[in-house]
């Protein structure tokens, strides 16, 4: 994992290590005092962008309940920047051989 100093100096395709997916649902959260419904823009099996004109801080642990398909996952993830009025971007904790595959199947591929 990158030292947060250094994660800022790179681009973003080059801290990405998942593809990602532009499939857009409702995403439903909880943490930092917060409760609420946003879209993602961009999801794949290390995080996700929330759009939302909620101000999440950076840093901020959510729960996050994803459905995909018929199913729905809950996972957790840390708020890794912070764009308020716009969005906030969400990297997820580990997830389960479940959850992964659940995502893997659902994801488009790109």
């Amino acid at each position: 994992m990158l030292d947060e100093d250094q994660s800022e100096e790179l681009s973003p395709d080059e801290r990405r290590q998942f593809d990602r997916s532009r499939l857009i649902v409702d995403v439903y959260f909880d943490g930092s005092d917060l409760t609420g419904v946003a879209s993602t823009k961009d999801l794949s099996l290390g995080g996700l962008y929330l759009n939302t004109t909620a101000e999440i801080p950076k840093g901020a642990t959510l729960t996050l309940r994803i459905p995909l398909g018929e199913e729905h996952i809950v996972v957790q993830g840390d708020v890794v920047y912070s764009l308020p009025g716009h969005g906030v971007g969400v990297r997820f904790h580990s997830l389960s051989e479940e959850t992964r595959a659940l995502m893997e199947r659902a994801l488009p591929v790109q």
